[in-house]
């Protein structure tokens, strides 16, 4: 006889301590253990910038600031999106929105599919009183907001205080992951959907595979107008839910393990398109983010590397941490002589032999405006 049925509150209790475990779980892995591409890189070391001699600029000269989605940053560098839902996760995101408020950088906050199934984990989100000037970003992921109508949508964003709406596009991660989704049906519809209906912008964002021009085209005709791109060669979430799995799926995440488009080679497939894009996936210094605006980035956003150093050092480290990336594109920006982020922007490139076969790959560009 097949097992009987539990209760309904029995049921939602259930979903709501294997999401709180596996939030739990997803910190701790990427705290301790090697969960970044192992074989795959981002490669911008193939992305080089022609050095300049004569820059006649001083360093005080160049100007990092942009404005994004109605906000002026100080400096084009986004949190993105981590955690919630645990009391430790609060605490990471208070801090980290603490960390973005001071630098005037934006904050993301992590998948908010646990504060749907709970509502009393919204405290855990909560970040707004800590961060009042930042653009903050809600999440959700296309899957749930597929399966949520906008209205309640529209109060997941509210609750938060969130400028911007973040869905994000995670099959790798779900098909490895042994309770994830399976079905990724209706997601321009739902897209579509939010970005016509919904008073704040939407970005699209990928969680470390890439996005294709083919899927760019795509996103525009939904009307969406902003998509972080997040390549492969940084954090795996493949790799995360492998070292969760066991058995059949963790077999299926060590073969997939190097799975995704580049950082690099994504923002080349896609420069020119119509959409701004937000570059994340494996940047780890001031240098990377100079060549991802050199490749036609409007932002850059980094995770791993800016949680570790919180967890190594508290809010000093992270801070010390967002220093050292600011400082190290001012430095590239000097030595190209570029004084804004739109001079940057236009300097010439060298690609190299691997960064130009994803670009021979991606033939079907997204058509420009």
């Amino acid at each position: 006889m097949p097992p009987a049925k539990l209760p309904r509150k029995a049921q939602q209790e259930s979903q709501r301590r294997v999401l709180s475990e596996r939030k739990t779980s997803h910190l701790d892995l990427c705290e301790h253990e090697q969960v970044e591409y192992r074989g795959k890189t981002t490669l911008f070391e193939e992305v080089e910038l022609i050095h300049n001699s004569l820059p006649e600029l001083a360093l005080a000269d160049i100007d990092v600031g942009v404005d994004f989605l109605g906000k002026r940053l100080r400096a084009p560098l986004l949190i993105t999106g981590m955690t919630g839902g645990t009391d430790d996760s609060f605490a990471v995101n208070r801090d980290l929105a603490i960390v973005a408020e001071r630098c005037g950088i934006g904050f993301g906050l992590g998948s908010q599919r646990v504060m749907q199934r709970d509502p009393s984990t919204q405290w855990t989100f909560a970040v707004r009183q800590f961060a009042p000037s930042v653009l903050l970003f809600a999440n959700i992921g296309l899957t749930q907001a597929s399966d949520t109508d906008t209205e309640a949508t529209r109060e997941l964003v509210e609750s938060t205080g969130a400028d911007v709406l973040c869905v994000h596009l995670n099959p790798a991660q779900e098909l490895i992951q042994p309770e994830g989704d399976r079905s990724f049906r209706n997601g321009y519809a739902t897209l579509a959907r939010l970005s016509g209906e919904l008073d704040v912008p939407v970005v699209a964002k990928e969680t470390g595979c890439g996005l294709s021009p083919q899927v760019v085209q795509g996103l525009r005709a939904a009307g969406i107008g902003h998509a972080d791109i997040s390549g492969a060669g940084g954090t795996s979430w493949v790799r995360v839910e492998t070292l969760r799995g066991h058995g059949v799926s963790r077999r299926l995440g060590e073969t997939f393990s190097n799975w995704g488009i580049p950082t690099a080679a994504s923002l080349a497939m896609l420069r020119g398109c119509s959409i701004d894009l937000i570059a994340s996936g494996g940047i780890r210094n001031g240098l990377e983010m100079a060549k991802a605006f050199a490749l036609g980035a409007r932002l850059c956003g980094v995770a791993l590397p800016i949680f570790r150093a919180y967890r190594e050092s508290g809010i000093d480290g992270a801070l010390a941490y967002v220093d050292e990336l600011v400082s190290g594109l001012k430095t590239a920006m000097l030595l190209t002589g570029s004084r804004s982020l739109g001079e940057l922007s236009k300097q010439p490139l060298v690609l190299g032999p691997q960064l130009r076969t994803w670009m021979t790959a991606g033939a079907v560009r997204p058509t420009t405006e």
